[in-house]
């Protein structure tokens, strides 16, 4: 199965009136997992690269609720870039990708749901490693 399918674009209803938008979120329905976990990063600018991991349990979907920022995913073969610049949209990573956030705008609030609460055990941070475990399950 290629990168693209593995890591597809999610599309959210952007429900409204005269009173502004309102984009409906729930774990195991438009998310593919139930969530255990939500955090943000903001305050990052153009310069500043996060992320530099890959899990071995987690599921994550990306969205920039505020402003954007660009997320390069790979799973050692593939690579693909998806530019997060719509609060309703997000990217589905699986476990065992690799993930980078770059270029964030300055008003970027990027929010991330997760399947399982936070465990440094089950990260990679070096992509040699990464390289090393993912081909193994090949």
């Amino acid at each position: 199965m290629n990168l693209e399918t593995r890591c597809p674009i999610l599309q959210f209803a952007a429900l409204g009136d005269e009173r502004g938008q309102l984009v409906v979120i729930e774990g195991g329905r438009n998310i593919p997992f139930d969530i255990k976990r939500v955090f943000y990063i903001y305050g990052s600018d153009s310069t500043v690269v996060r992320g530099n991991h890959a899990n071995r349990n987690s599921e994550f979907v990306l969205i920039n609720v505020a402003g954007e920022s660009k997320v390069r995913i790979t799973d050692g073969n593939e690579e693909m870039a998806v530019n997060l610049n719509q609060p309703m949209i997000g990217v589905y990573i699986p476990k065992m990708i690799w993930k980078d956030m770059y270029d964030f705008s300055s008003d970027s609030v990027l929010l991330v749901l997760t399947n399982t609460h936070y465990d440094e055990k089950e990260y990679i941070r070096d992509f040699d490693q990464y390289l090393t475990e993912v081909h193994a399950k090949e």
